[in-house]
């Protein structure tokens, strides 16, 4: 089974970001951190790359879930969402496969059944992004991803 779940879009990289936060808001994910690996490759290294993206989400629910089972789950919190523009125009949006980021051996708990939960979130994800839903966007999602102080900066340097 693949670590990660993709799919790809023939609209605007801009257009893809809103579509994300819009998908995520209604599978009851959050978005709260973003890190612009373009921005900080340009600003650390002086090399231009392509759009690319990362966003940080989390489902309150299962994220309590999980930690209450096992308290070292917050070390695979948040959810990582990639959003990259590719050489021919396309923007693919890419989401962890969490079924095979939970250890096998937690099988006693109940963590593979909440890693399945967000596995199912994930994929529902991805599959609303090509859905044209006509509703309102999400104004304060939006904001977020176009707000430069939610960037998290580079540690290094």
């Amino acid at each position: 089974m693949a670590y990660y779940y993709s799919t790809k879009l023939r609209i605007s990289f801009d257009e893809a970001l809103s579509k994300v936060a819009q998908s995520l808001k209604r599978q009851g994910f959050g978005i709260f951190t973003m890190i612009d690996v373009t921005d900080s490759l340009k600003q650390e290294l002086n090399i231009d790359f392509r759009n690319y993206k990362i966003l940080g989400v989390y489902n309150p629910q299962t994220a309590y879930k999980s930690i209450t089972l096992e308290s070292h789950m917050g070390l695979m919190l948040p959810c990582n969402i990639l959003v990259q523009q590719l050489e021919n125009g396309e923007v693919e949006v890419s989401a962890i496969n969490s079924l095979e980021t939970v250890d096998n051996g937690l099988d006693a708990t109940n963590l593979p059944m909440i890693a399945a939960e967000v596995s199912d979130r994930l994929r529902a994800f991805l599959a609303n992004l090509h859905l044209d839903i006509n509703e309102p966007k999400d104004e304060e999602a939006l904001a977020f991803i176009a707000s430069d102080e939610n960037v998290i900066a580079p540690i290094y340097g």
